[in-house]
């Protein structure tokens, strides 16, 4: 995997095509060339089993998982222990990146090497069948596996910062204090390649047993989504600080 090849799909949401930001402050322009297929051929590890034909190796699908995602859940273990945290990362270009105080036990157990597993699951619906036994869940999830690297390049990290806040609300990386020296050392960031990796995806209505479709039960799907709510202005923010337009008209 290389390193400082600019490629316009490793830009985060605050950049031009050119890799410049819009506006603002200066922002950090590390990038890695996009280098996998359009199609990730699944490992003995990645193919789904269950289910198989819900499985999914299309890159475009699982970008678009990922990229819809807040919080992957990095499972690894420690001296026979196992442990699954949940944290936040976000995807750039051909890797996923996470991260967390550097003095924590996930970051310092897996910037040694440690094999990790790293999901992600978006909920969709609640199927309701006919019968208990047939309810589901729609959903959209991506499970990748490898070993995560601790990023030390000062640019990349800073890029990763860039991606996790600007995917939490675009337009918050400039108008807000960026990380200074002190800050950046007390982060730890992990990168993730997305070499072996598969998504699983489960759709429509409810599959029930040929003889429960005469039962007199209602059937069908409750779609769920994660809607904003109103701001709510910090107590110690003045009131003479405009709201920023992103935040009130932030939408999902």
């Amino acid at each position: 995997m290389s390193a400082v090849v600019p490629h316009p799909c490793r830009f985060g949401a605050g950049y031009k095509s050119n890799g410049r930001p819009r506006s603002g402050h200066l922002a950090p322009c590390f990038s890695m060339r996009c280098c996998l297929p359009d199609t990730i051929p699944p490992s003995e590890r990645t193919r789904v089993v269950r289910e198989s034909h819900r499985g999914a190796y299309d890159r475009e699908i699982i970008d678009k998982i990922l990229d819809e995602g807040y919080v992957c859940h990095v499972g690894f273990s420690v001296d026979g222990q196992p442990y699954v945290i949940p944290t936040l990362y976000a995807r750039i270009g051909d890797a996923i990146y996470f991260h967390g105080s550097a003095a924590s036990r996930m970051l310092r157990n897996v910037a040694d090497g440690i094999s990790v597993c790293v999901t992600v699951t978006l909920t969709d619906g609640f199927v309701l069948a006919r019968s208990v036994f047939n309810h589901s869940m729609n959903y959209r999830s991506v499970v990748t596996l490898g070993k995560a690297t601790l990023v030390d390049a000062p640019e990349e990290k800073l890029e990763a910062l860039h991606a996790f806040t600007e995917k939490i609300i675009r337009g918050r990386w400039n108008d807000a204090r960026q990380p200074n020296e002190k800050e950046l050392k007390a982060t730890s960031i992990l990168r993730l390649p997305l070499t072996e990796v598969s998504a699983k995806i489960r759709v429509g209505p409810p599959e029930d047993d040929a003889p429960d479709y005469a039962l007199p039960v209602w059937a069908g799907v409750i779609p769920l989504t994660l809607t904003p709510g109103a701001p709510l202005r910090d107590e110690k923010c003045h009131p003479s600080i405009p709201t920023p337009a992103y935040v009130e008209q932030y939408k999902r």
